[in-house]
């Protein structure tokens, strides 16, 4: 009876890797930082880009580079979804109306922007373990290891690529990797 119910719950974690593996970032979704919920599902059939952010970082200013992004490609269905966190370095000490102010002001940010979450450990929000565990950028940039860390999600939900924190949003590497899923 004990060695079956071992199998069991074997056969339970191997179906759960399973259906972890065979998941879209369709399944999950966010509150915004204006208090309305941000569905990924809603951006079906549409490439876009999920970056964990802060205010205080020394690349905040990609930002800047974000909206550049978004503008440029949102004709096309491409969509920017910004994560403000806390996680690295205290860097987003900020409340969510001062976030929601200070992307608006300094950046004119018009693309969506989620309320605060966690991006590691127990307390991650979901996509973010879930896209971690796809390990699209190798070794190093598979999983945020510091501010706006992007997850490049293709047309299926899928994660095409993650990038490290350093490498800007307009860079060749990312408008290269948007406009080859926009060709779908």
């Amino acid at each position: 009876m004990v060695m079956q119910a071992q199998v069991q719950a074997n056969d339970i974690i191997e179906n759960d890797e399973i259906q972890m593996t065979k998941a879209s970032a369709y399944q999950f979704d966010f509150k915004g930082i204006d208090g309305k919920p941000i569905n990924l599902a809603d951006f079906k059939g549409k490439p876009f880009l999920v970056v964990n952010t802060a205010s205080l970082c020394g690349f905040t200013g990609q930002y800047e580079g974000l909206e550049a992004l978004y503008q440029k490609y949102k004709e096309q269905g491409f969509m920017v979804l910004a994560v403000p966190c806390n996680d690295f370095g205290g860097q987003e000490p900020k409340g969510e109306d001062e976030i929601k102010n200070f992307v608006k002001e300094q950046y004119g940010v018009t693309f969506p922007v989620a309320a605060k979450y966690s991006t590691k450990g127990d307390d991650a929000h979901p996509f973010f373990t879930w896209a971690a565990a796809e390990k699209k950028g190798g070794m190093l940039f598979s999983k945020p290891r510091w501010n706006f860390h992007k997850f490049l999600i293709d047309q299926n939900g899928q994660v095409a690529k993650s990038f490290g924190s350093q490498v800007d949003p307009m860079s060749k590497e990312i408008t290269s990797a948007v406009e080859e899923l926009l060709k779908g």
